[in-house]
């Protein structure tokens, strides 16, 4: 059985959206796309390319692959693996893929990522994906969360975690800060909420 793991750039607010550039996700009019690159330091330099080695498999939503999709192909000397690996793409509209390797999860989402999580292979890596982490989070699918929080708030886009994310526990298992004060923070899925009377 291998693992679902979240990799998230996010404010303190909990915007995911658009964190890459300008132009990457504009929907709902959302103007700040491109707010890591202010506080993109050797530190996270160093974070994603361990966070970033091989072996993996991707799962992505429709827009995140998309956009990959007209970049990686013509950059995968700067990510070693990424063309070569399997991308799994969850989409409800049928979708021709023309990244190599990439395989269309359109029907019974839940349950075709549920006999993901059961086989053999590399952990399973997902990336922005607004859409297909709610769908994630809600079927408890989550077994990691390694988010790297920036010190700033935006106020409005797509969020980590919203209404019907589920009541769930996690442990921190590694932490660190960049020299931008960018929290690095991993977690792993520990079981459920408890509840405590404080003495």
């Amino acid at each position: 059985m291998r693992k679902i793991i979240l990799l998230e750039f996010m404010t303190l607010d909990g915007v995911i959206q658009g964190p890459g550039g300008p132009e990457e996700d504009t929907s709902g009019g959302f103007q700040y796309g491109g707010w890591v690159a202010p506080y993109f330091d050797e530190v996270m330099g160093a974070v994603m390319a361990e966070q970033m080695k091989e072996p993996f498999e991707l799962l992505l939503g429709r827009k995140t692959y998309d956009i990959w999709a007209g970049y990686w192909p013509q950059h995968g000397a700067n990510w070693a693996g990424v063309n070569e690996t399997k991308k799994y793409v969850v989409s409800h509209q049928d979708q021709k893929l023309e990244w190599e390797n990439s395989i269309l999860i359109k029907d019974d989402v839940v349950e075709e990522l549920k006999k993901l999580k059961s086989q053999d292979g590399p952990d399973l890596q997902v990336y922005g994906s607004a859409n297909l982490v709610q769908t994630l989070l809600k079927n408890d699918l989550v077994d990691e969360l390694w988010l790297k929080i920036f010190p700033i708030t935006l106020g409005a886009g797509k969020r980590l975690f919203v209404e019907w994310t589920i009541p769930a526990a996690f442990e921190l298992f590694e932490s660190k800060i960049s020299k931008t004060g960018v929290i690095v923070a991993s977690y792993k899925r520990a079981g459920e909420v408890r509840f405590e009377l404080i003495e």
